[in-house]
């Protein structure tokens, strides 16, 4: 197969591994900086170019769009799937995904276990904001942070609601979401292809910082999950319409809740705890369904 991956930075462990295991099972596989693709959008003929070629003869597309240039990479995802090239995730599971609202009201919408949230436009209404949520400790976050940045712990009511005021002050979008205080600082990743959970892990961060990323220190190790925890991971990246995605939960005394599905989820952390080969795992999915023209949305809705 002829693949191409869209990435802005071939040289980080998962774009590596995903490159080293597409070449181990015999396929070509190009990787291809997102933000430099052009396209024609007005052609009958729906076309693509990088560095004045034009993109084509792709089998499979397997976009790793950064979040900071999620409306841009998307656009050139729908054109590769308006081409009738097979993505490993389709633009608009990604889109679903990336939007942390839109996600958190379809996963609500499918019964699956999510942390108390509140999300209001007017500032004036933070104190009722907090009383939603069941007051301090209160969770703030940026819509569109990722990588723990942008994740702010309100402790008393006074700092929630500096806190708040600030953001929305700046007209910045947020959630506010009640502590889960038994989670001690730690959350699991279960990794999800194909409608199975093929890899898991726990991430507890350091004892003085409340986020578990491994971007801000945490450590990972592998963790078993329970029945509940498996069938949780596997339908939230159903209900995105996600073929590979790494669902973050944490395990609160009500049992699992979904913190957030990340539909471009490092490799590092994940193959380093479990030991399972998920580079080679997507490829072997990948091999198994890429078609050409078998997009179900084609590059709409």
């Amino acid at each position: 197969m002829k693949i191409c991956m869209l990435a802005r930075n071939p040289d980080l462990y998962s774009h590596k591994r995903i490159c080293e295991a597409a070449k181990a099972r015999g396929h070509d596989i190009d990787v291809v900086n997102t933000l430099r693709c052009y396209m024609n959008i007005t052609s009958h003929r729906p076309d693509l170019h990088y560095n004045g070629e034009r993109l084509e003869g792709y089998d499979a597309v397997i976009p790793r769009i950064g979040a900071s240039v999620t409306y841009y990479g998307l656009a050139v995802l729908r054109q590769f799937e308006m081409m009738g090239v097979w993505p490993l995730n389709e633009s608009v599971a990604i889109g679903r995904s990336r939007d942390k609202l839109r996600a958190l009201q379809l996963l609500a919408r499918a019964g699956i276990g999510l942390p108390v949230t509140a999300f209001a436009h007017d500032p004036k209404q933070t104190a009722e904001v907090l009383k939603l949520v069941g007051g301090p400790p209160v969770i703030i976050k940026l819509i569109e942070g990722t990588q723990g940045i942008g994740v702010v712990l309100g402790e008393t009511e006074s700092s929630a609601k500096s806190v708040i005021e600030a953001f929305r002050g700046a007209n910045v979008n947020i959630l506010v979401q009640e502590f889960i205080r038994e989670a001690g600082g730690a959350d699991i990743r279960a990794f999800v292809i194909g409608g199975k959970v093929i890899a898991a892990m726990k991430r507890q961060g350091p004892a003085d910082e409340f986020r578990s990323n491994l971007h801000r220190g945490g450590e990972a190790k592998p963790v078993k999950l329970t029945p509940e925890e498996r069938s949780t991971a596997i339908r939230a990246a159903k209900t995105l319409g996600l073929n590979v995605c790494g669902v973050d939960m944490l395990r609160s005394n009500h049992g699992p809740v979904v913190m957030e599905v990340n539909s471009s989820p490092g490799l590092e952390g994940i193959e380093r705890a479990s030991g399972v080969d998920v580079a080679g795992t997507m490829i072997a999915f990948l091999e198994r369904h890429a078609e050409p023209n078998k997009t179900r949305t084609r590059g709409r809705g």
